[in-house]
């Protein structure tokens, strides 16, 4: 493999883990094997610390291609608690108020995603990376800071209902680039005149990319220290 004239790698990225940690061990067991002190090394989509799943990793020139690869179709696997609320719309924050569910059926939560199908506009969480006047959002939401963010036009392939508890969904979303589906678990709960928030999330797809085509992290790390090098004709 020749790291340095670019590679692209499929990492299933661990749950607790920010999208930088990995780029990080990655070009740091890089930088080890290749004896050198620089190397590009990027990511096509952030995933969330409370997320896995795939993230394509690329290497040298590779990361040119970063803006190609992160515009493919995203499918992600999501549950959804019912019934209460969080500010950052995940377990990132503690619940702030709860609601009724009583009233939610199966049938009332396949209706309520039927809207979501398709061309949706949607806010983005105020915990979140969009830059608000050259800062993110997310600083000025953890400072208690009011963050007010415009809805984003964004494409729903496919919403799936995969398994109902009175106060538990879990679907599946084929989406476009840039959807937040913290966001989406907040919608959804509103649809329900409930509330709701993301407790679980996996990537299982990125454009032709799935889980069984990438590799766990200590795999990658094992894949550099013993594949085969190849140096462009430069160096």
């Amino acid at each position: 493999m020749n790291f340095l004239a670019g590679e692209i790698l499929y990492v299933d990225k661990p749950y607790g883990w920010t999208s930088f940690d990995a780029v990080k061990r990655i070009r740091g067991a890089l930088l080890r094997r290749l004896g050198i002190k620089k190397l590009k090394v990027g990511h096509a989509g952030t995933l969330d610390p409370l997320a896995s799943g795939v993230m394509i990793v690329t290497t040298g020139r590779a990361t040119k291609q970063i803006e190609q690869l992160q515009a493919g179709v995203k499918e992600y696997i999501a549950e959804i608690a019912l019934g209460a609320t969080t500010p950052s719309f995940d377990l990132e924050t503690e619940v702030d108020a709860t609601y009724p569910t009583a009233h939610i059926t199966r049938q009332l939560v396949e209706e309520a995603l039927l809207r979501f199908h398709g061309t949706i506009e949607q806010v983005p969480p105020a915990f979140s990376a969009v830059k608000i006047d050259g800062r993110r959002a997310y600083d000025m939401a953890r400072k208690g800071r009011e963050v007010n963010l415009k809805p984003k036009t964004l494409v729903i392939d496919e919403i799936e209902l995969l398994d109902f508890a009175p106060e538990k969904i879990t679907v599946r979303v084929v989406c476009s680039k840039g959807t937040y589906i913290r966001a989406l678990a907040r919608d959804i709960g509103e649809a329900l005149d409930s509330g709701a928030h993301l407790t679980a999330l996996r990537r299982t797809r990125v454009g032709d990319v799935g889980i069984a085509d990438c590799l766990t992290i200590d795999m990658v790390a094992e894949l550099i220290r013993t594949v085969e090098i190849e140096m462009p004709d430069e160096q």
